[in-house]
């Protein structure tokens, strides 16, 4: 609403000689009103308990490095036209803001270097950053069984990378036309795989999440971390199933619709942990749906296992353009966790106090 918009009434009441900032207010105030079904229902305001953070937020050990940050960059892309210039503005930033990355997937990688430079980001981003690189299960499945799981060394090494990535999407599989098909179960082919090399892993989901079953399986093994790749987000299923035939969208379109929300993982981690089982992964990154930093404050504070958030699709939006626009975005991110750290608390089922 303009000042010409007010009612004439309100109008005269404005002095001239008011400052801007309470002539905005009077002007605002008329558009600011909230409604009790808008409030956060997952967090109680303490403005009584703390002043404004004035402090960098704690570091966190992660894959024999450390985070300044609890902030990850969820694998995106490579190999195409801007994959170059959004690689090396979240490389920047990783450097600058002291977060990790997992790169788009590599597999292109395996068999030429047309595009390696978008994914050679090891020189920008630093050696004190995690950096993994990243395959997909049918990768992984088809490398064991040539018995050449020995170039996902080369890979790594190629890349600077600490780790690999390996990316669990049979229904991404399933619905991409030219997809692959996953014959083995991928708790066991990443069982083997980890009988076979020296590196770090990280097993993630594309848009769909784990269930119970898988959690538990996926806790068992030694890997680096579980990051969530949950319902609620970017579903890879849902991308390759509208780039399918219209029939195919009709039959398969139910399955989009199927998975798990970062939420319920994380109270499943938690059922877990307070019943006392022991696990060999003890990190999860916490992604899909993660559309803000209080999402990320509120799932991070709630797991009982240490964990991060990442995201995605909002680094994509903010690393394809100028360096400023991603600058500014992680910089709010943080602003707002730090504020959030500072005056919210959860309001968290008994169970979990």
């Amino acid at each position: 609403m303009a000042i010409a918009d007010l009612p004439n009434n309100l109008m005269n009441q404005l002095n001239p000689d008011d400052s801007k900032r309470k002539s905005d207010h009077i002007i605002l105030a008329l558009q600011s009103q909230t409604h009790i079904n808008e409030a956060d229902s997952r967090f109680y305001y303490e403005p009584m308990i703390s002043g404004f953070p004035d402090k960098p937020l704690n570091k966190i050990p992660f894959a024999g490095k450390e985070l300044k940050v609890p902030i990850w960059i969820s694998s995106m892309t490579g190999g195409h036209l801007l994959s170059g210039k959004i690689n090396h503005n979240l490389a920047r930033a990783c450097k600058e803001f002291g977060m990790g990355m997992g790169l788009g997937s590599c597999r292109m990688l395996l068999n030429e270097d047309t595009y390696f430079k978008d994914f050679d980001v090891r020189s920008m981003m630093g050696d004190e950053n995690p950096l993994f690189a990243n395959l997909g299960i049918a990768q992984i499945e088809e490398l064991i069984e040539k018995k050449e799981t020995d170039v996902l060394r080369r890979l790594i090494d190629r890349l600077k990378a600490d780790g690999l990535i390996i990316h669990v999407n049979p229904l991404q599989e399933w619905m991409q036309p030219e997809g692959n098909i996953i014959h083995n179960s991928p708790a066991d082919t990443i069982e083997k795989l980890l009988d076979k090399i020296d590196f770090q892993l990280i097993v993630k989901e594309v848009g769909q999440g784990f269930g119970p079953q898988s959690i538990r399986r996926l806790l068992q093994l030694p890997l680096t971390a579980i990051e969530f790749g949950a319902f609620g987000g970017t579903n890879f299923a849902k991308v390759e199933i509208q780039r399918n035939t219209i029939l195919k969208q009709e039959l398969h379109q139910p399955f989009v619709k199927v998975g798990v929300p970062a939420e319920e993982m994380v109270d499943l981690v938690n059922d877990l942990v307070l019943n006392g089982d022991k696990f060999a992964c003890n990190q999860l990154i916490i992604s899909g749906g993660i559309h803000s930093y209080l999402d990320g404050f509120y799932l991070t504070q709630k797991s009982l296992m240490p964990s991060i958030y990442a995201q995605a699709s909002a680094f994509l939006k903010y690393s394809q353009g100028e360096y400023d626009d991603l600058q500014q975005f992680v910089t709010a991110q943080i602003e707002g966790y730090r504020m959030a750290q500072n005056f919210l608390t959860l309001k968290v089922p008994k169970k979990i106090l």
